[in-house]
């Protein structure tokens, strides 16, 4: 019988990359080194992937077991041409606290969510591969990018603020060992500055008497993580639906960054990431995981190891499936106390907030312009002071709200403008929105 052809060619002689070269998507190391490149892979996305089920309260082993699935479906639905990784997404946290604080929700009615979010984000893919992606700049212009995604990080500000009251001490020593690891460490350890963070305050947190470590103790050393199955509440699921436009900006923004480092022509590419992301979702929701997004800490090891083979990906995403049948590894997780998420959050939170403004500036948006400013001014007091508006059934909240306000606000207003002819009054330097970074 013979064996399955793999699709990777070997780079130079296996050992390291060739002077002046990369080693490209389609080629390898050796096998020895490709396992060490994954596993950078695998720290990188740590810190960020487990953060999401911390401060969500959803079950960390499940989340790490479906990330590493749908990184193997990303790349399998990508046909190994697109290196990434698909990690827990930031944007899923703000829905995913409320619907699990609401009374009418709970985890299924979160994990609902989620699946829809997935859904739709590949139905979007669908579009994108036999359409193109120009229309996504024009429905969605840096200026409403950055709203959505600066509005999304805001507007956690309280989840943060109330963690870091239960314990001062612990939230302030994890903020200062976070800001501290990005000018002490260079290379992977200052890109680690999150998980460095929360390991420093962790420690702080035992030492003060803060941890429980009972469910570490009742915990097997191996067995499958816990599943939940996805409930549909139409009331909470509307307050995903803004999450799928970041989905989008980071999904597209990923694939042209890596195009660019790893001179490849990957636009053909960029539906089928979107639809791989939102299947990913998907699966990670029909069985009690976070949502998932392309992870741009993973970009920081292929930049500094010349090393763009899927390979590596292909070792990170089995590597966090075997890592994910340790029940006692996802208790420890589980075991974060809240000073050290509310310090995690400040940081995280703020930074997510103002990746929205670095969209803004990255792309020379002018709030000179009285629709700019206007449109984005009303979504992220919208978003940051969480307004309501329920009807019938439905309640609208903040991040929803905002998303429409700036979405509506734009192009509506601009089309007015168009209309009455006072277009050249608000014209505006700007460009496509190339890249999002919101993990």
């Amino acid at each position: 019988m013979g064996s399955m052809a793999l699709p990777w060619t070997v780079h130079g002689d296996g050992g390291a990359p060739l002077p002046g070269r990369f080693v490209a998507p389609l080629e390898r190391l050796s096998w020895g080194r490709t396992a060490g490149i994954g596993a950078q892979h695998v720290i990188a996305m740590f810190g960020s992937t487990f953060l999401v089920p911390a401060l969500t309260g959803f079950p960390p082993s499940t989340t790490l077991m479906f990330s590493g699935l749908g990184t193997l479906l990303f790349l399998l639905v990508t046909r190994n041409r697109v290196p990434s990784y698909l990690g827990s997404s930031f944007a899923f946290i703000a829905p995913i606290t409320a619907a699990m604080a609401s009374p009418h929700g709970g985890m299924g009615a979160a994990l609902g969510g989620v699946v829809t979010a997935g859904l739709v984000l590949g139905l979007v893919g669908v579009v994108v591969q036999f359409a193109g992606s120009a229309w996504i700049s024009r429905l969605m212009p840096p200026v409403v990018t950055g709203a959505i995604v600066a509005l999304i990080g805001l507007n956690l500000a309280p989840a943060a603020t109330a963690n870091f009251q239960k314990s001062h001490v612990t939230a302030l020593v994890t903020v200062a060992a976070i800001l501290l690891s990005i000018v002490l460490f260079k290379g992977l350890l200052g890109r680690l500055s999150i998980l460095l963070g929360v390991i420093v305050g962790y420690i702080a947190a035992v030492l003060r008497g803060e941890v429980d470590f009972t469910a570490i103790e009742k915990a097997g050393w191996f067995g499958l993580p816990q599943f939940h199955s996805p409930v549909f509440v139409p009331s909470l699921i509307v307050a995903f639906l803004p999450v799928v436009f970041v989905l989008i900006a980071e999904n597209v923004g990923h694939v042209k960054s890596v195009a660019a480092m790893a001179q490849q022509d990957l636009d053909p590419y960029a539906g089928r990431a979107l639809m791989a992301d939102g299947l990913a979702t998907v699966l990670a929701g029909f069985s009690g995981g976070s949502g998932t997004t392309t992870y741009a800490e993973n970009i920081g090891v292929m930049a500094a190891s010349k090393v763009y083979s899927t390979a590596a990906y292909w070792v990170a995403g089995i590597v966090a499936v075997l890592l994910s049948l340790f029940p006692k590894f996802g208790a420890a997780i589980a075991t974060v106390p809240p000073g050290v998420l509310g310090g995690a959050g400040t940081v995280l939170y703020g930074m997510i907030g103002l990746l929205g403004v670095r969209i803004w500036v990255a792309n020379r948006v002018s709030f000179a312009n009285p629709i700019n400013l206007m449109v984005a001014a009303v979504a992220l007091i919208v978003g940051i002071g969480n307004l309501t508006w329920t009807l019938g059934s439905v309640t609208f909240e903040g991040i929803a709200l905002g998303t429409a306000a700036v979405l509506v606000g734009y192009h509506g207003l601009t089309a007015i403008a168009r209309l009455r002819g006072t277009i050249d009054v608000f014209e505006t330097e700007e460009r496509p929105v190339e890249h999002s970074e919101l993990g």
